[in-house]
C-alpha cells in the first residue's frame, strides 16, 4: 500500500484563499476589516521568522496586521499595558503573543490576560474551559488545521478510533478535544504510556505530536490508517555535508507510508495550515464581535 499524500501546503493555499473572500465581502458589505496584532518580546531567530511570515500572510488576504516588538528585557507590567491596550481597541480582532517569551515573564498570566475573543491562539483558559464543554470557543491553530485536513479527506469522522501520541496544551488536549466532537473514539497516549505500539496499532486515525524525532515506525500502523504528522523535528543530516540538517517528523515518513492510507508529509503537511488557521480564527473572532455570521468551514 502506498499512501496518499494530504498536501498541507496546497490545503492551507484553499483556506487562505477562502478567508480572503470572506474578508473582501465584509469590507464591501459591511465596511468592516478584519485585524490582527502580533507582540515579539526578545528576538528569538524563528519566532521572528515566524511573526514575518505571518504579518505577510495577514495582509495578502486583506486583513489589518500591526507588529508590536518588545525588548528581551521589557517588564511584564509593560507587556500586559500593551495587551490591555489592543484588548480595548476596535480595530483589533485578534491578538496574539508569540511563544515562548523571556524566562522573566510568566507566559500563563500573558495569555489569560488577552480578552478571550480575541484569543486567536485558543490558550486562554476560558478558551479550553469552553472547547472542553464542546461550547463555541477560539480553537488552537494547529489541532484545528489537523482536523480541517481530517475532515477534507475523509468527510465524516463519525465513529472512527483516533489514537492522539501527545498531551501538549497546545496540541494533543485541544486535538482530542476536537476529534471527541466530531463523534471519534479518542485515545491519548504519550510516552509513557504501557504497549503503546499496540495501542496506535488500532487507530483509523493517528495524530502524532510528541515532538520525538520519528517515534512512530510504520509497524506501529494499521494498514489504510490516516496519520497526521505534528512534529517539527530538525536532525542531524551527514549525507547532505558535513554541519547539515534535516527536519523530519514525529513518525518514520517511508515506513508509515508503506502501511498508512493517507499521511502528511514534514515539511509540508500540518505547518501551513497552522497560519491559515490563524487567519481563520482572526476572521472568526471580527464575525463574532459584530455579531455577523461566522464562515462556513473556516471553524470547528
Amino acid at each position: 500500500m502506498t499512501a496518499t499524500i494530504i498536501d498541507g501546503k496546497a490545503f492551507a493555499a484553499t483556506v487562505r484563499g477562502q478567508v480572503a473572500e470572506h474578508v473582501a465581502r465584509l469590507k464591501q458589505e459591511h465596511d468592516i476589516t478584519p485585524g490582527l496584532a502580533v507582540v515579539l518580546v526578545g528576538e528569538d531567530p524563528a519566532s521572528r521568522v515566524y511573526v514575518r511570515s505571518k504579518g505577510k500572510m495577514t495582509v495578502e488576504v486583506g486583513m489589518n496586521s500591526w507588529e508590536h516588538k518588545l525588548d528581551a528585557d521589557t517588564p511584564e507590567a509593560d507587556l500586559l499595558a500593551l495587551i490591555d491596550r489592543l484588548n480595548n481597541d476596535p480595530a483589533v480582532h485578534g491578538i496574539l503573543v508569540q511563544l515562548p517569551l523571556p524566562k522573566h515573564l510568566d507566559e500563563d498570566l500573558v495569555i489569560n490576560a488577552i480578552d478571550p475573543a480575541k484569543d486567536v491562539d485558543g490558550f486562554h483558559i476560558s478558551n479550553v474551559g469552553l472547547l472542553g464543554t464542546g461550547q463555541k470557543s477560539m480553537v488552537p491553530c494547529t489541532p484545528l488545521g489537523c482536523l480541517m485536513m481530517l475532515r477534507d479527506h475523509h468527510g465524516s469522522l463519525s465513529g472512527m478510533d483516533a489514537v492522539v501520541i501527545g498531551r501538549s496544551n497546545i496540541v494533543g488536549k485541544p486535538m482530542a478535544q476536537l476529534l471527541l466532537g466530531d463523534s471519534c473514539t479518542v485515545t491519548i497516549a504519550h510516552s509513557r504510556t504501557k504497549a503503546l505500539a499496540d495501542v496506535v496499532r488500532r487507530a483509523d486515525i493517528v495524530v502524532a505530536a510528541v515532538g520525538r524525532p520519528e517515534m512512530v515506525p510504520g509497524d506501529w500502523i494499521k494498514p489504510g490508517a490516516t496519520v497526521i504528522d505534528v512534529g517539527i523535528n530538525r536532525i542531524d543530516a551527514p549525507e547532505k555535508g558535513e554541519g547539515k540538517t534535516r527536519l523530519v517528523g514525529d513518525v518514520a515518513y517511508d515506513s508509515c507510508a508503506a502501511v498508512a492510507g493517507a499521511i502528511t508529509p514534514v515539511p509540508g503537511g500540518v505547518g501551513p495550515m497552522t497560519i491559515a488557521c490563524l487567519l481563520a480564527n482572526t476572521l472568526t473572532a471580527c464575525c463574532r464581535a459584530n455579531g455577523l455570521a461566522e464562515p462556513e468551514g473556516l471553524t470547528a
